[in-house]
């Protein structure tokens, strides 16, 4: 039986990801720095022609940008992307997607809307978790999970991505 999680919302959040991952702190301006910072380390030293480089940097930023204007708040990429250079890397981005209090959903509700919604390939489940009952959605590519925060503040969104 899983415990009932705390009705209190949280006031921070904790994530442990490998240590080889870069993290950008996308609630900060110098987010564009550090993700430049993270495509110049990558391709230092490659004979990778310098527009490999330059769309992985706008592929990376173009994803951050889309993730801000969802509640975006971290970023993590893999710095060991297995091929070598030029391949985009893998990625964790952390989102708090506004949402009224009071106003979320079960995760069953937020599960059944995203069904709705699903294409070929794509599997949309809830499971339990130490957090409490967790809306996972599966692709080839990526998983997500939206992890519902204490107080009806809406869900913490995990999406993860594999080239």
């Amino acid at each position: 039986m899983t415990a009932s999680a705390p009705e209190t919302p949280p006031s921070d959040y904790r994530i442990l990801v490998p240590r080889e991952w870069f993290h950008v702190d996308l609630t900060q301006d110098r987010w564009r720095g550090q993700l430049k910072t993270y495509v110049d380390r990558e391709f230092a030293g490659s004979r990778t022609a310098s527009d490999v480089s330059r769309n992985v940097w706008v592929s990376l930023r173009n994803m951050v940008e889309k993730g801000l204007a969802r509640g975006a708040l971290e970023f993590f990429l893999c710095t060991e992307v297995p091929g070598g250079a030029g391949l985009e890397p893998a990625s964790l981005l952390i989102s708090w997607p506004p949402v009224r209090r009071g106003a979320a959903p079960t995760a069953e509700e937020f599960a059944s809307a995203f069904s709705e919604r699903k294409g070929p390939g794509c599997d949309v489940d809830v499971i339990d978790m130490p957090a409490g009952r967790t809306v996972r959605i599966r692709t080839v590519t990526t998983i997500d999970y939206h992890v519902r925060i204490p107080g009806e503040a809406g869900f913490l969104h995990l999406a993860f991505s594999i080239p």
